[in-house]
């Protein structure tokens, strides 16, 4: 076979030579305007009218940081309950509304907010919001739906726990954070709060939380803003209710030195492997910078992680590092699943990429990919109506400024090698991490032990995973 051309070229057979790639277009996210009902709900309004459809995003201060003493997973049981039915439909009724509709509707919490969405054809925008007001004002929690919505989240649970991925997730989710923490738990809930959590839980952390100056309402669309307003005031101008702020959640760490905590899954055919721990909140001033770092040592395909356990080892099939970004201190985790044989090399390995971001500058072209895939993806995150809801939503719940989306690119393009060196020493800490390994203890434990790294502890999957520590 021969070889293909060099761009610029005409091929041996004649062909075109391939096109360069061009300059970088600008890019401006869909303006958008916001209002303010006299109940305090905000309306934010981005016309899109390259489509006939219209998004409708509802936001709520209502996610899991704000759940009860012992009630973990009812904010989350809530925004899936919302679904279930209303005071005028029942959970039929209403899917077959929503299927009238030609859309889905989309309920459900985080750790940070709840939310409410419905996308429709423009012609059909007031039929969505009347649907949307009534969910988010008047759902019925019938006690049926509720009981079978637990039972699903115990099943779910019963799934994460028996495979390896799901119980390495739960394990580092569980040693992050201090056992006071509401982060030390599952968002979602686990075995011990679900079977607490009653119908009357869920009908009154609906009526503290679902109030208008808790909401936010995001519009996108093929609609004028003055039509987003007038539907917003008809459907919910007459909504009641005052917010209630709450104390900021427990972000404080559990740990203060580097351990290894061992779960015991004897049948594991690989081993999943977490080392992680708890970092910065997304508002933090270094939020660009991190980003970019991130993707250099393990966000990317390309990046030091993956190119290190998986092209120059084979020790995985991939490697990867993320900030799970929330209003409170946000989790740094680098995950993967190794040969269990290599468990003990891929953690010295990991280690060792993590430790050289935090003292060697990384080199140019690293800088130039990161950068150029950063900002050349970030137009696509935005093709379509909901995405653009979405993205508003973030603007809404971090609290980020107006002009977020309109700087991105020039931000991430202002990020240096000296910045990266500057907060990967500075928000990078490989004494404080906590390492989780899910497989047979057996196998890994003597060479764990044998890194010298820190206090390998063995864990049953069944372990309450450090609460007494």
């Amino acid at each position: 076979m021969s070889a293909s051309p060099e761009v610029g070229t005409t091929g041996s057979h004649g062909a075109p030579p391939r096109p360069e790639a061009g300059a970088v277009r600008p890019y401006h996210f869909p303006a958008f305007q916001t209002r303010i009902l006299p109940n305090g709900l905000r309306v934010l309004v981005a016309p899109v009218h390259a489509h006939p459809v219209v998004t409708v995003l509802a936001v709520v201060e209502a996610g899991a940081t704000r759940d009860p003493l012992g009630k973990h997973g009812l904010a989350v049981l809530t925004g899936r309950a919302l679904a279930e039915g209303t005071k005028d439909m029942s959970a039929l009724e209403l899917a077959e509304r929503v299927e009238s509709l030609g859309t889905v509707l989309d309920t459900g919490a985080d750790w940070d907010s709840s939310i409410v969405q419905l996308t429709a054809l423009t012609e059909r925008a007031g039929d969505a919001f009347a649907v949307l007001a009534e969910v988010l004002r008047a759902p019925s929690f019938p006690e049926a739906e509720m009981q079978r919505l637990a039972e699903e989240r115990l099943s779910d649970l019963t799934q994460i726990r028996a495979e390896p991925r799901g119980l390495a997730d739960v394990a580092l989710n569980r040693l992050l954070y201090a056992s006071s923490s509401r982060f030390a738990r599952l968002a979602g809930g686990d075995e011990r709060s679900i079977p607490t959590i009653t119908r009357d839980d869920i009908v009154q952390f609906h009526a503290e939380h679902f109030v208008p100056d808790a909401t936010a309402l995001l519009v996108v669309g093929d609609c004028t803003v003055e039509h987003a307003v007038a539907m917003a005031t008809q459907h919910l101008g007459d909504w009641q209710g005052a917010f209630v702020e709450t104390p900021a959640p427990d972000a404080s760490r559990r740990f203060n030195d580097r351990r290894i905590h061992l779960v015991a899954k004897p049948d594991a055919q690989q081993t999943e492997l977490r080392l992680g721990h708890v970092a910065v909140p997304r508002s933090h001033p270094d939020y660009f910078p991190l980003v970019v770092m991130n993707a250099i040592l393990g966000g990317l395909f390309s990046s030091r992680l993956n190119m290190n356990l998986r092209e120059k080892h084979g020790y995985t099939y991939g490697a990867h590092s993320a900030f799970d970004w929330r209003r409170a201190a946000s989790p740094f985790e680098v995950s993967s699943a190794v040969q269990t044989d290599k468990c003990a090399d891929a953690v010295r390995e990991a280690l060792a990429e993590i430790e050289r971001m935090r003292t060697e500058a990384v080199s140019d072209e690293e800088l130039s990919l990161a950068v150029s895939y950063l900002d050349g993806v970030f137009p696509i995150r935005f093709e379509t109506t909901a995405a653009i809801a979405g993205g508003l939503a973030n603007v809404e719940i971090f609290r980020l400024p107006s002009n977020y989306f309109d700087t991105y690119r020039e931000r991430v393009r202002a990020v240096s090698a000296e910045d990266v060196l500057r907060v990967a020493k500075t928000h990078l800490d490989t004494q404080q991490l906590q390492i989780v390994v899910v497989g047979p203890p057996e196998v890994l434990q003597p060479s764990l032990e044998q890194l010298g790294i820190g206090v390998v502890t063995v864990h049953a999957p069944t372990d309450e995973l450090g609460a007494d520590d």
